[in-house]
Formats: structure tokens, C-alpha cells, sequence
């Protein structure tokens, strides 16, 4: 009770980006999953929920035997009124007031806080030490908790207002802001986004986007003097999503071998051909698919 009761209604800052729809994230030892190039796919194909800096806030926490659920703005499920339930009669026939079917939230997701066999006996404030993969408790403002969660060069350039070739949108805006003027062109067939900040007598930068990331950066000086950079400085591809995972298996953990078989961390099946690993599949609900506007 005290944990429900120290952290329901908790603000807190988001630390790892949450896909949008039915599925959450799970956090075990450390370790989130989905990760990686699957929350990538997640993210790509239902686009966030909620993303790092996000304020946020928990509105339910459900105990369960072994995990502890915490839903976020929400949920990812709309929860109907009380008023909702109620039928109302005509002519013979008796109505709901308000759809029973379940509706997505856009703006809502969950955690859910994984242990082995049972949920211990800890402090509220245990419970957040847990969940700092994800959540950030101690944060002041958005910028402090996003900060947290970036690579340290990019989080000293955004701390001293610099664009490095390789940031995100994201980042892009939290170092410079919006920009004051922005055009959209064509080099061939490659569609991109120049950001401009500053006007002459100033120093000018004009920061070129393809897509989501930061491929040129030009700056004009007030004593008239030019640089241009096109090599990347930062990639973000190699950067785990706030906790890396592992490739480690618990000893009890289930197989597929039967009794006997030599284990091998890398198997060769027969033929080998190695075999073709489908990922989840997406939320089959239409409802928790983001509505894409132009």
C-alpha cells in the first residue's frame, strides 16, 4: 500500500522513448526490453508515446504475483467512466451509454518491473532507484533529464548550444531551439530541411536535415570567415537505448534441445542455413496504430 500510495500521481521525466500502442516496456535487473533495433522498429512503425524529456506522470500501480505495473499518462487503454456503463432502455432494448470497445491512448504507455517468483517488500523510494533506466525522478526539467540520456558529446554540445554533424531533430532543438527560419529543398532526388539561426550582422549558422539527422553544417562569422562540415562527428546507431542488453541466459532458462545435446552459444542448425528469427508481431488492435497526418 505504501508503494501505490508514494508513487500513484508521482511526476516524474521520461529516460528511453516508449512505442505508441498496447505494448510497453519491461525492466528486469536493469535490462529494458523490447531494445535496440526492435524498439527502433517499434518506434518507426507506431511512433512514440512518450520519448526522453517527456514529463509524465504514474496514474496506476498494479501489484501482480512477480511484477509490478506502472501505467503512465494513463495507460495505453483509455478507461471508460462509470457513467459508461450505464444502459440505458427504449422500447425493449437497452443501450450503452458509450462505446464498450476498448480504445486506444495515444499519450499513454506502462512499465512493467519485472522479479523472480515475488515482488519484494521495498521502500517507494527503492522501487525508484529500480526504475532509472526508464524513469527519472530527480530531474528539475525536461532538458536535465534528457541530458541524462545522450551520449557525453552530444551532451556537451547541447550544453554549449553546438550542432554536431549526426544529431537527431531532437537534439538539434535542444542545443540551437527552433529555428527563426527554415527552407525546404531538393538536391536530386534527396529531400531536406535547412534550419537557419541568426541574421547578418550575426554570426549565421545554416544546419542542413535529411530526415531525422543532421547532415551538413554551415556557419557565416561576422568577420567573414566560412566553415563547413559534412563527416559525421557522432553516431548514434552504436548507442544502446539507456540500458544495454545482455546476452546472458539463466540457468533454468527453457530449450528446445533435447536431453543430452551438446549447448553451444552459437548452434549451426543442419544444412547450415541459419534460421530466419520473426519479431513480434505488431499490435493487432487498428485502434493503438498512430493516426499519420501530412
Amino acid at each position: 500500500m505504501d508503494l501505490i500510495h508514494g508513487l500513484t500521481d508521482e511526476l516524474m521525466f521520461i529516460r528511453t522513448p516508449f512505442p505508441m500502442g498496447k505494448r510497453g516496456l519491461t525492466l528486469k535487473d536493469g535490462v529494458v526490453s523490447p531494445s535496440g533495433a526492435e524498439l527502433q522498429q517499434l518506434m518507426s512503425l507506431w511512433g512514440p508515446s512518450v520519448k526522453p524529456g517527456d514529463e509524465a506522470r504514474i496514474t496506476s500501480v498494479i501489484i501482480k504475483e512477480d511484477k509490478i505495473r506502472f501505467e503512465i499518462n494513463g495507460g495505453p487503454i483509455k478507461k471508460q467512466k462509470w457513467y459508461q456503463h450505464i444502459q440505458v432502455g427504449a422500447g425493449g432494448s437497452a443501450m450503452p451509454d458509450g462505446s464498450t470497445e476498448d480504445k486506444a491512448n495515444p499519450r499513454g504507455t506502462y512499465v512493467d518491473l519485472l522479479f523472480d517468483h515475488y515482488v519484494p517488500d521495498l521502500t517507494p523510494e527503492k522501487f525508484k532507484d529500480l526504475l532509472k533506466p526508464v524513469l527519472d525522478f530527480d530531474a528539475k526539467t525536461p532538458e536535465e533529464a534528457y541530458l541524462d540520456t545522450v551520449p557525453p558529446k552530444v551532451k556537451e554540445a547541447i550544453q554549449n548550444h553546438q550542432v554536431l554533424v549526426g544529431m537527431n531533430r531532437e537534439m538539434l532543438i535542444y542545443s540551437k531551439g527552433r529555428p527563426p527560419k527554415k527552407i525546404r529543398e531538393k538536391d536530386g532526388e534527396v529531400e531536406y530541411e535547412e534550419w537557419i539561426y541568426g541574421e547578418p550582422p550575426q554570426d549565421v549558422d545554416f544546419v542542413r536535415l535529411v530526415g531525422d539527422e543532421v547532415v551538413r553544417v554551415e556557419s557565416m562569422k561576422v568577420d567573414g570567415s566560412k566553415s563547413l562540415r559534412t563527416e559525421k562527428e557522432v553516431n548514434l546507431d552504436t548507442q544502446p537505448t539507456v540500458a544495454k542488453a545482455t546476452d546472458q541466459r539463466p540457468a533454468n532458462a527453457p530449450s528446445l534441445r533435447r536431453p543430452g545435446e551438446p549447448t553451444s552459444d552459437h548452434p549451426t542448425p543442419a544444412g547450415g542455413i541459419a534460421p530466419v528469427l520473426q519479431g513480434p508481431p505488431p499490435p493487432t488492435d487498428p485502434t493503438s496504430a498512430p493516426h499519420l497526418s501530412s
